[in-house]
């Protein structure tokens, strides 16, 4: 037996094993999407088990008294203490912008650190605050390597700066660990001095290392150690200032001292960031709860206050500010209106306009979820004795009764619309009005709660002019709940059978409680309420898995095609044109001014490039494709998308991939003059003197041509064993090349290369797709070609000429870097036997071009190998192909 067929035995074992391992994976990947939700929830359910047995002496009437005897200016030092929170968090920011050096003013960077942390701390788990802050960020002209860079620097200040704290004060103020928790540590001090040995690398890194640390593909540069203190510094008054917001609202009865305390709280931080839970919800009561040395019905009101100083108060000055800032958009664009009657009413007219245009949606969504949590909550509690004297006296019973119920339902419908508006979903909005105006109406008629009627109204004053942010047309159902978003709703659902369960906890359970009405009857009115959101959630379950599944993608219809014809001629990226190959399905904007060409390999459905179409109808035809993969259960990947639309895909949950790099070659003072076209200007002196011709071949006239460029097509074809390709490439297709102009290279007359010419709307880019030459052409006829191509179009008014992309090209390699970085840079530099990716990137450069980056949006994790397999194999025309390849 030969050596060779030996060796493909090898290849062919070793391939089967990599099979093996990445569908293992996989399938752990797979796991991990729903781990991270389970664990929230576990630590959620278990945080308020234990929270029913340590609440038992309580009573929710002490706990409500409690909380309304908190003396004022006892609130306004809290408020004071918060205030100084989030002006010092201001300094994450700026010193991280400061580090990766961008010329960002202090006011923008202000603007984004004060709406990411108001955001963020109450429901960065859920809604993610990230996106606000790269959305704005990437918006103010901040590179995505630089926002990354950012993050890591704030997010390490962050860590640093509480291991810091904390092992200080676990170290010299600690507190005693319960036995009842059958550790082995007696105290805080052995975890202290763990942690200030962590931090202490932070400090030494700064101190001793010159050279970047790679991790996971991102350079990280440990700043100067003065930078590296600040930061720390910036940190610690963070942790500190929130704790004495807390600190300051405690019931004398409490007896601790404030560093004590401290400590505690910084214990109560680490659990919460560990659980997951949107804002901590259940995990830092617990831990305080058990913890400090008393516990009263005085602690449970302060750790209530403290929800709605620290939490609720911020984020409701963001939304206040983002309605302000959308009137003012109106208003201006309203006095422009009157100048100029043309203008486009969502042009942008300056800094605030970019501010709530980018961040209003996401906030407003949020907001939303807290007002539908609020009203569930309301519904659970029994209603204050004072007030029910009020509505006895001005409510008939029966609307007493229907308002408490209504008001849960709302509360449901609430959690449930709110991620139909972070669809943008047009029908969402007004349905959210609506319903919020409702819960103003039955905030105020169940038990005069005037003080959630104030949010409830305060929200509906903020969504009313942010109408145009939600544009979407679809159905309500349409949206895929994910699991995080799932687990949110159970999560709710949850706490408010438990706060029923808490304050009826000594009210005997019986079947006559459902048809008790009276005005005293709080029990059985939270009951119903209780019964009423549950039913709303499955109805909606229901209905959700009843609607007729999508039929699987097919290939246009004539009609659709004409559409998606019409849509490109009027994008000016000239990679549009592949959605005329005839190998693609395409899913349509809403308003089918859009839309998103793709095709089905594997387990993934794969996007060319980014939809075309308008900005906003491009965002639709973006998220309809990314709930057709939701329904049909395959991965949604982006192949080859702009970094300008990176924020897009970061809003749908996706990882990031860079691919490589696009050349494009700017016409508008393109010529073969000066030293560094000297090699130009020999091709073009070469070509001539060979008899090579240059020639443009009308639309009109290349069907005479096909038969000759047939055989040009079938000569190079045989010369390469890999074959056709498609997807991203275009192939040799009659109907399809019939659709250009020809670009040809005639040597005594007779064509001997060829490539058909790519025209973007209003000449901002000229490019080519099918290259072909014949076996014998002159060395360099198709760099001539180029060249033309590129004269051709600086006469002719055109803004860039597009070479395409050179894949893997800057993408960082490292030993540490991540295993796709790693394999990338060896595919780029040695890969030549395959692809020649760093030949096709040199081969590139002597146009001169300006590299832009392009990305692959997919799920991530484990699952980016099979999406890359399912990605190169659609490219390759099927398995067998990639094989040979």
């Amino acid at each position: 037996m030969s050596d060779e067929t030996a060796s493909d035995r090898r290849n062919s074992q070793r391939l089967e094993n990599q099979t093996s391992t990445i569908q293992s994976l996989m399938a752990s990947a797979a796991n991990a999407a729903w781990l991270r939700p389970l664990l929230s929830g576990a630590f959620f359910a278990i945080a308020l088990w234990l929270l029913h047995h340590e609440f038992n002496a309580y009573e929710a009437a002490d706990v409500a008294a409690s909380f309304r005897s908190i003396p004022i200016n006892v609130v306004l030092a809290a408020l004071f203490f918060t205030a100084c929170n989030y002006t010092v968090m201001i300094g994450y920011d700026w010193l991280g912008v400061k580090l990766v050096k961008h010329p960002l003013s202090f006011k923008q960077v202000t603007i984004a650190s004060l709406l990411y942390y108001a955001f963020s701390n109450s429901l960065g788990a859920l809604f993610g605050g990230t996106p606000v802050r790269v959305r704005l960020y990437s918006g103010w002209g901040m590179t995505s390597p630089e926002i990354v860079r950012l993050i890591v620097v704030i997010a390490t200040a962050f860590w640093v700066g509480l291991f810091s704290l904390a092992g200080l004060l676990f170290v010299c103020a600690p507190f005693d660990i319960p036995d009842r928790f059958n550790l082995p540590l007696a105290n805080s001090r052995p975890l202290g001095i763990i942690m200030l040995i962590l931090a202490s690398t932070f400090f030494a890194g700064c101190a001793l290392r010159k050279t970047p640390i790679h991790f996971h593909g991102i350079n990280f540069q440990p700043p100067p150690l003065r930078i590296g203190l600040a930061q720390v510094g910036i940190a610690m008054c963070d942790f500190l200032f929130a704790s004495a917001t807390l600190f300051i609202l405690l019931p004398a009865d409490v007896g601790i001292g404030f560093f004590p305390f401290t400590a505690i709280f910084l214990l109560a931080i680490i659990i919460a960031l560990i659980s997951h839970v949107p804002g901590g919800l259940g995990v830092l009561e617990l831990v305080f709860v058990t913890m400090l040395p008393q516990s009263s019905h005085g602690l449970v009101a302060s750790l209530l206050a403290f929800r709605v100083i620290y939490y609720l108060v911020p984020l409701m000055i963001a939304i206040v500010s983002i309605a302000i800032a959308s009137i003012v958009n109106v208003a201006k664009q309203t006095c422009k209106r009157r100048v100029d009657p043309n203008i486009d009413p969502r042009s942008r007219v300056g800094l605030v306009v970019d501010v709530t245009r980018v961040v209003a949606p996401r906030i407003i969504t949020g907001a939303i979820f807290v007002a539908g949590l609020i009203l569930l909550i309301s519904g659970s509690l029994p209603a204050a004795e004072g007030r029910m004297k009020f509505v006895r006296e001005a409510m008939p019973l029966p609307v007493v009764e229907i308002s408490h119920l209504l008001g849960s339902i709302i509360g449901a419908l609430l959690l449930i619309l709110a991620r139909a508006l972070q669809r943008r979903i047009d029908a969402a909005w007004t349905l959210t009005a609506i319903l919020l105006g409702a819960g103003i109406v039955v905030s105020l008629s169940k038990g005069f709660d005037y003080e959630e009627a104030s949010v409830l109204a305060i929200l509906l004053l903020a969504l009313l002019p942010c109408r145009s942010y939600f544009y979407r047309k679809g159905s309500l159902l349409s949206p895929s709940i994910s699991i995080d978003w799932l687990a949110s709703i159970v999560m709710s659902l949850g706490l408010s059978i438990w706060l029923v369960l808490f304050a009826y906890r000594h009210v005997e359970y019986s079947g006559d409680l459902w048809w008790d009405f009276a005005y005293h009857g709080d029990a059985p009115r939270s009951l119903r309420a209780l019964l009423g959101a549950a039913v709303v959630f499955t109805l909606v379950a229901v209905a959700k898995l009843l609607r007729a599944r999508p039929s699987d993608p097919a290939l246009p219809t004539e009609s659709e095609f004409a559409e998606v014809e019409s849509i490109v001629t009027l994008a000016q990226p000239t990679d549009a044109n592949l959605a005329l190959l005839g190998d693609k399905q395409f899913v349509f904007s809403e308003d089918r001014k859009a839309f998103a060409m793709f095709g089905c390999e594997g387990k993934s459905w794969i996007t060319m490039g980014d939809p075309v179409g308008p900005q906003e109808s491009a965002d639709d035809a973006a998220w309809k494709f990314r709930e057709a993969c939701d329904v049909a259960g395959v991965y949604p990947v982006f192949y080859q998308v702009d970094e300008s639309n990176l924020s897009r895909y970061i809003d749908m949950g996706l990882t990031l991939l860079k691919l490589g790099e696009e050349g494009r070659v700017p016409l508008a003072d393109f010529s073969l003059e000066g030293s560094h076209r000297k090699d130009l200007r020999r091709t073009k002196k070469k070509s001539g003197e060979a008899g090579l011709q240059f020639k443009i071949i009308p639309r009109a006239e290349v069907p005479v041509l096909i038969p000759r460029l047939k055989v040009i097509s079938d000569e190079w074809l045989a010369d390469k064993p890999a074959g056709e390709k498609g997807f991203s490439l275009g192939f040799f297709n009659e109907a399809y090349l019939a659709r250009y102009d020809i670009a040809v290279v005639t040597q005594s007359d007779q064509p001997i290369a060829f490539a058909n010419v790519l025209r973007g709307a209003n000449k901002q880019e000229l490019s080519i797709d099918l290259m072909r030459y014949v076996e014998d052409a002159p060395h360099g006829v198709m760099e001539y070609l180029f060249l033309e191509l590129m004269l051709y179009g600086s006469v002719e008014g055109y803004q860039y000429f597009s070479l395409g992309m050179a894949p893997l090209s800057g993408v960082d390699a490292h030993r540490l870097g991540s295993l796709w970085n790693r394999v990338s840079d060896l595919m780029f530099r040695h890969g030549e036997h395959f692809y020649n990716f760093q030949g096709l990137r040199a081969y590139k450069q002597k146009f001169d071009p300006e590299w832009t980056p392009k990305y692959l949006a997919s799920p991530g994790g484990v699952s980016t190998a099979r999406v890359l397999t399912d990605v190169t194999t659609l490219i390759s025309g099927g398995l067998v192909k990639l094989l040979h390849h």
